[in-house]
């Protein structure tokens, strides 16, 4: 009973907070997060050569040339927008559909995500950062109720390597100093980010025609909903494969975590759109 009413005084409030507060702060920080590392980002000119590319393993430039990277124009920056993705936060937890944006930046490891949905029927946003280093995440419900704030070390580096694992899709930054390849066999490639003391590090499998198929990884750690903290393998999916722009690249993107219980897939995204930007 006790319970049921302090549920029901959450919503009130939640939904006070709601219709008061005319913006949204965690949106508000997102948009001014971007805006500051575009305009802190250097302009790129020219063309992805075969020459600055000799280095990496042979895997690599396969996907590269593939999916028809070379030739292409740099960036600084990319932009991912999904609409109406699967997510859940715990493996009690139906899937519940999410809009996600997410700016990943190339000079350094940067990176910001925001989700937007509802959960009960109330406006629920989360802020993914990793910010000169440090990395964040953070929940709020009606724009004024923080349900979670996540920082600290295992942050730092959880969200490193979620930026690496990313890294292909814009292949600037895999060409950066702060990660370094390691070939395992022709299909399989190691790879290790370092930035600000942190590392982090994970496996790309490709198809032997090129195409990548998936990263791991066992440097992120699962937080559970009771606040229990584990470090679990974690992988993300590329599947779907589509040419857009001249690149081939992935329409389906899935997210897993391999906890004891049983592997847990929280995030399906289709049909997202990429933006890499100058």
């Amino acid at each position: 009973m006790l319970i049921g009413l302090s549920l029901l005084a959450l919503i009130v409030v939640a939904v006070v907070v709601y219709f008061i507060i005319p913006y949204s702060p965690l949106k508000a920080k997102f948009n001014r997060d971007v805006k500051e590392r575009i305009e802190r980002s250097s302009q790129v000119t020219g063309v992805l050569t075969y020459e600055e590319v000799e280095y990496l393993p042979l895997p690599v430039k396969r996907y590269l040339e593939t999916c028809g990277y070379m030739g292409k124009p740099k960036s600084s920056h990319m932009k991912i927008s999904f609409k109406d993705a699967d997510f859940k936060l715990s493996r009690e937890k139906q899937m519940i559909k999410i809009d996600y944006s997410q700016v990943n930046f190339v000079q350094k490891p940067d990176r910001v995500a925001f989700i937007d949905t509802r959960m009960y029927g109330i406006p629920f946003q989360g802020y993914d950062s990793l910010l000169d280093g440090a990395g964040g995440m953070k929940g709020v419900l009606a724009k004024g109720i923080t349900l979670f704030n996540e920082t600290g070390g295992d942050m730092d580096q959880a969200c490193l390597v979620t930026f690496l694992s990313e890294s292909l899709l814009i292949p600037d930054a895999a060409l950066q100093n702060y990660i370094t390849w390691k070939e395992v066999d022709n299909t399989h490639v190691k790879a290790i980010i370092t930035y600000d003391g942190i590392e982090a590090s994970g496996l790309f499998t490709f198809s032997e025609t090129g195409e990548l198929l998936s990263f791991s990884t066992d440097d992120r750690t699962y937080t559970s909903m009771n606040g229990d903290r584990q470090q679990v393998k974690w992988t993300a999916l590329f599947s779907d494969y589509q040419t857009k722009d001249g690149r081939k690249q992935p329409s389906r993107l899935q997210a897993i975590w391999h906890v004891p219980e049983g592997d847990m897939m929280y995030f399906d995204g289709r049909d997202f759109r990429i933006d890499r930007l100058l």
